[in-house]
């Protein structure tokens, strides 16, 4: 028995090893050791107003956009290609290409993360869409409509 995460509890109450609470730290700005000294990390506040009802109805603002499930997750379709899905309440996954992706990694890194996998490799790109600025969650999402999309087909605006 590890000692450090369970404690005895008596037999009058019948539970044997139950699991002690964790105990929370308070909050405070930490500092890493670099080559050049000191930095602090950085803390992010979310200042994006986007939520999952409007990344949802920014998809089907697109043309020809059908809702389906892939996986038991959501997903988004133009003629029977995904180019968005809804695979955790965190992020949202979009179809670039791996060009667009590298391109976009080393313009927004903190936000911006390949799949894991042979995926990745692919083009296939998480968005952390609550942190992410509107604009580039906007952009990101119309271009990867685009990839997906006949190239007779255009959105509105172009």
């Amino acid at each position: 028995m590890h000692w450090r995460r369970y404690r005895a509890i008596s037999c009058v109450s019948g539970h044997f090893n139950e699991r002690r609470p964790q105990r929370g730290r308070p909050f405070r700005r930490k500092r890493r050791r670099e080559a050049s000294g000191y930095r602090a990390i950085r803390f992010y506040v979310n200042l994006s107003s986007m939520t999952d009802d409007d990344l949802i109805s920014l998809a089907h603002s697109l043309p020809e956009t059908v809702e389906s499930s892939h996986f038991g997750n959501r997903d988004f379709r133009v003629r029977g290609k995904i180019y968005l899905t809804l695979p955790s309440p965190e992020f949202c996954v979009v179809k670039l290409t791996p060009d667009q992706q590298q391109m976009v990694l080393a313009t927004v890194l903190e936000h911006i993360l390949p799949v894991p996998g042979a995926w990745g490799l692919k083009g296939w790109t998480r968005l952390l869409y609550h942190i992410l600025d509107d604009e580039m969650t906007r952009a990101l999402v119309r271009q990867s409509w685009r990839n997906v999309a006949p190239k007779s087909m255009a959105l509105p605006g172009d």
